[in-house]
């Protein structure tokens, strides 16, 4: 009876963690890719984004030639006329940095319209991989899209294409 009761504790213990934990592994970047939604959204902000660098390229071109008008005509011109090239020259530069910083820099207009753009295509994502998870009584989904949640994952257990039909895409 005495080697019974630890056999017996070890069974019970493995079915009760063998019933625990039932999960899901999905591919949020496979899915997102797989919506028109997210693909006509990411196209605008692409089309912004080139907009945008033309816009700060071309004042970078302007601030280039006016350093060189700058230096050609640096030998003629009086102190008084250099100091207000300079600082016309230093104005210029801050304006093209601000412009970048205002387009690309953290919660730039790039930030901004990815917000208004794609993020509510990632919260129907997530919804439905919410609902998914409740419908099958999943415990965890992991996401091996970014590579470092899952090591390793079994393509049996991958439930992308589950989420897409879902969504009503094929």
């Amino acid at each position: 009876m005495k080697k019974l009761f630890p056999v017996v504790c070890c069974l019970l213990l493995l079915s009760f963690t063998a019933n625990a934990q039932r999960y899901a592994v999905i591919d949020s970047k496979y899915i997102l890719e797989k919506l028109p939604d997210y693909k006509q959204s990411q196209t605008k902000l692409d089309q912004f984004s080139v907009q945008w660098q033309q816009e700060i390229e071309k004042k970078q071109a302007d601030l280039d030639k006016m350093y060189k008008d700058y230096d050609a005509e640096q030998v003629m011109l009086s102190d008084d006329l250099k100091k207000k090239r300079e600082d016309e020259l230093f104005n210029k530069e801050k304006e093209v940095r601000d412009l970048q910083k205002k387009r690309f820099g953290f919660e730039g207009d790039l930030f901004k319209k990815r917000q208004e753009l794609i993020k509510p295509i990632q919260d129907k994502v997530y919804i439905a991989i919410q609902k998914l998870a409740v419908d099958k009584s999943y415990d965890f989904i992991l996401d091996k899209s970014e590579g470092i949640t899952v090591i390793f994952a079994d393509p049996k257990l991958d439930r992308s294409d589950d989420v897409l039909k879902f969504l009503g895409v094929k």
